[in-house]
């Protein structure tokens, strides 16, 4: 995706002085780390799947796990696998910084750079927009979740720590209500590395990969949370868009505009006041940031971001509101999913079983033969 981009906008007369130039590998990452070493009880049940430590050198072996996809006792180890990296991973939160997860809850998880196209923002708007759902029907059909947030920001870049201050006013309003007990959780995890990654990886239940499409280069978060058996909902954007090639339809949550609608959709003229206007959900999300929550932090900059622009950038730059609609239901079909606990535990097999080709030795690999040109080994 990105190296069609390349070659047709940001670099395209050299691409058309020397097409030979322009490839490119696909990154990855070691998963003898971010599986073997991060999730012993994963690793172990690989072992007695796979023949032993073959998978260590061989990550394509990990395809020999998908033949029990029907093996009740296979996915029954694998649901109890991650809910003891859940209890596990809630312990080391409770011992960092006295904050009880719902361990019985879904764990949703987005964590990587704060930035605004990775869209963080869009996170809060749905999460939100859930919290409205609640107050406004004390018998809405709600799965228990806990939404975890993990990231950094530059020091300079002043929007994203708004964000980051939005996050922790909205979980504090959710901490405060006894409606949301046990029902939803909203934490900020303090300082995201990757010791503390090492342990959320394995205890995600569903990956939030969700930044506008044609933005994201790759990404190698994705590729960790699918090796630990989450499953994703994201834009067909970066490494999501190979991950749907491997996974399919049925095995990934995909929502909002592709790379090509969104040009189009900029190049006809962007107005996200439209959307605002005609989606009242949206606009009771919008109208409460702005006024802000139990803290008395208004957010109005935000939404005037989103609606206006500010600073020199465009409106809603990113396209959160255009995308908003298709983001609730793709979690509507997640959640849908999840209820059913052995299509989910299917879906989180068959995610590990597929993500051999993000490790990094077939990366080493694909720049070995096709632009280093080093033999390869007998």
């Amino acid at each position: 995706l990105h190296s069609d981009i390349l070659k047709r906008d940001v670099f395209h007369d050299a691409y058309a002085r020397t097409p030979d130039k322009f490839t490119n590998v696909t990154n990855g990452i070691d998963h003898r780390r971010w599986l073997s070493e991060c999730n012993p009880e994963l690793d172990a049940l690989i072992r007695d799947c796979c023949g032993k430590d073959k998978y260590l050198l061989q990550p394509d072996a990990l395809k020999e796990l998908e033949q029990y996809r029907d093996d009740a006792g296979v996915l029954s180890r694998l649901g109890q696998i991650k809910a003891d990296n859940k209890k596990a991973f809630a312990a080391w939160v409770a011992r960092e910084s006295g904050v009880i997860l719902n361990t019985d809850a879904l764990f949703d998880v987005q964590v990587k750079r704060l930035h605004e196209y990775k869209r963080q923002l869009l996170n809060v708007l749905h999460i939100i927009y859930l919290y409205q759902r609640m107050k406004a029907d004390p018998h809405f059909d709600f799965t228990p979740r806990t939404y975890l947030f993990g990231a950094k920001a530059a020091p300079g870049y002043a929007v994203a720590k708004r964000i980051i201050r939005l996050i922790n006013s909205v979980a504090d309003m959710i901490a405060r209500d006894p409606a949301c007990k046990d029902r939803l959780q909203v934490v900020f995890l303090e300082n995201y590395r990757v010791s503390l990654a090492e342990k959320l990886m394995p205890a995600s239940e569903l990956s939030e990969q969700i930044s506008t499409a044609g933005k994201e280069a790759s990404g190698t978060g994705n590729m960790k949370f699918m090796m630990n058996g989450a499953v994703t909902i994201g834009t067909l954007d970066g490494a999501n868009v190979e991950m749907h090639q491997v996974l399919g339809d049925e095995n990934i949550f995909l929502f909002g505009l592709t790379a090509g609608q969104v040009q189009d959709l900029k190049s006809r003229g962007y107005c996200p006041m439209d959307y605002y206007n005609g989606n009242g959900a949206l606009r009771r999300v919008m109208d409460q940031i702005s006024a802000g929550f139990s803290d008395q932090v208004d957010y109005s900059d935000l939404t005037a971001r989103l609606l206006r622009g500010a600073g020199g950038s465009p409106a809603d730059e990113y396209l959160l509101l255009a995308d908003f609609d298709s983001y609730c239901q793709a979690h509507r079909r997640a959640l849908e999913t999840y209820a059913d606990r052995k299509r989910w535990s299917q879906m989180s097999l068959i995610n590990i079983a597929r993500s051999g080709i993000f490790a990094a030795d077939r990366s080493i690999r694909d720049y070995a033969r096709d632009i280093w040109h080093v033999p390869a080994r007998p």
